[in-house]
C-alpha cells in the first residue's frame, strides 16, 4: 500500500473513533435531558435535547461516509441538515404550545442538566476541532457541535433568568433561539452539501 493510501486509511479510522466518541456522548446527553426536559417541564431542555438527538443522526451519517466517496459525503451532510431542519420546526411547534398552555419550568434542573450537557460537548468540540478543516460530512459535525455548546449556554442563562424573574418566559425564548440556531446550522449545511455536489 502507497503511502498516501496508508496515510487516507489511518485519517479515515481516527475519524471514526472521533465519531463514535462524539455518538455515545451526545446519545447519552440526549437520554438524561430529554426526560429531565419533560420533568422540569423546561422547553429549553428539550429543544437542547432533540439538538442532541439531530447530532446523533450527524454524527452516524457522517460514519456511513468515512472513507466513501464525495457522492456518499454529500448526501450525507444534505441529510443531516435535513433532519435539523425538521427537528428545529419540531421545537417551534413546542415553544408555541407552551405558550398558549402555559408551563412551569424548574430553574435547578435547567441549569444543572446544562450544566452537566455543556461539558460533554465541550469535549466533543475539542474532538472535532482536529478535523474542522476536512471533507463535508466531517465539517457537518463541526458546525453543530459548535452550535451545541452555544445552546448549552443558552438554557444555563435561562435557568438562572427562570430563578431571579420568576418567569417562564426566559425558558421559552432560549427554547426558540436554539430551535433557529439548529435551523441555521441545518440550512447552512444543506445549502454546502447541494454546491459541493454542483462542483
Amino acid at each position: 500500500m502507497s503511502d498516501c493510501g496508508c496515510h487516507i486509511e489511518a485519517e479515515n479510522k481516527q475519524e471514526r473513533k472521533t465519531l463514535w466518541v462524539l455518538l455515545l456522548i451526545n446519545g447519552s446527553l440526549f437520554v438524561i435531558e430529554v426526560f429531565t426536559g419533560i420533568f422540569a417541564e423546561s422547553t429549553a431542555l428539550i429543544a437542547d435535547s432533540l439538538d442532541m438527538l439531530a447530532d446523533m443522526t450527524v454524527y452516524a451519517l457522517s460514519l456511513y461516509a468515512v472513507g466513501k466517496s464525495r457522492q456518499h459525503k454529500n448526501r450525507a451532510a444534505s441529510w443531516s441538515g435535513v433532519f435539523q431542519i425538521t427537528l428545529a420546526v419540531l421545537v417551534l411547534v413546542d415553544v408555541w404550545q407552551r405558550f398558549i398552555t402555559g408551563s412551569s419550568p424548574e430553574s435547578v434542573w435547567m441549569m444543572g442538566i446544562a450544566g452537566l450537557a455543556l461539558l460533554g460537548n465541550s469535549y466533543c468540540l475539542y474532538l472535532i476541532s482536529k478535523h474542522r478543516q476536512g471533507e463535508i460530512h466531517m465539517r457537518a459535525s463541526w458546525i453543530f457541535t459548535q452550535n451545541d455548546v452555544i445552546a448549552n449556554v443558552g438554557v444555563i442563562v435561562a435557568g438562572l433568568l427562570v430563578a431571579v424573574l420568576d418567569s417562564r418566559f426566559p425558558d421559552l425564548i432560549v427554547g426558540l433561539i436554539i430551535s433557529l440556531i439548529v435551523l441555521r446550522g441545518g440550512v447552512t449545511i444543506w445549502h454546502e452539501a447541494r454546491v459541493n455536489g454542483k462542483q
